[in-house]
């Protein structure tokens, strides 16, 4: 799979995690897009045809929503959701788990929002 991790879960190491199980991985500060906004980075992903990886739940999901309106196109949208409860986030280990899951059932990703912690 094609990454664009946004800043917030830009770690080192979920980068090795994640190219150790063979995405493709590609961050704002790689790109020149390090402190840009959240439309700019998810235009950036869709442009790169990069699914969005981020935390950002909220935001993220106004922009999907704008983006379904407008019937408009993008590769994927990848949430992790921080837990009131922090021993129940999932780790650097536990995304790429939850990513592999998912593509293990075939479920769609494109022009999708979905939320990681549901396939813990």
């Amino acid at each position: 799979m094609r990454i664009y991790l946004d800043e917030d879960l830009s770690s080192d190491l979920l980068i090795r995690l994640l190219q150790k199980a063979g995405h493709d991985v590609e961050r704002p500060a790689s790109v020149g897009m390090l402190g840009r906004s959240d439309p700019v980075q998810l235009t950036t992903a869709i442009r790169d045809d990069r699914v969005s990886l981020t935390a950002n739940y909220d935001d993220y999901d106004e922009l999907h929503q704008l983006i379904a309106e407008a019937q408009g196109l993008h590769p994927g949208i990848l949430v992790v959701r921080r837990e009131h409860d922090s021993t129940r986030n999932l780790t650097s280990k536990g995304i790429v788990t939850a990513i592999r899951k998912l593509e293990a059932a075939n479920v769609p990703i494109a022009n999708e929002y979905i939320v990681l912690n549901h396939w813990r």
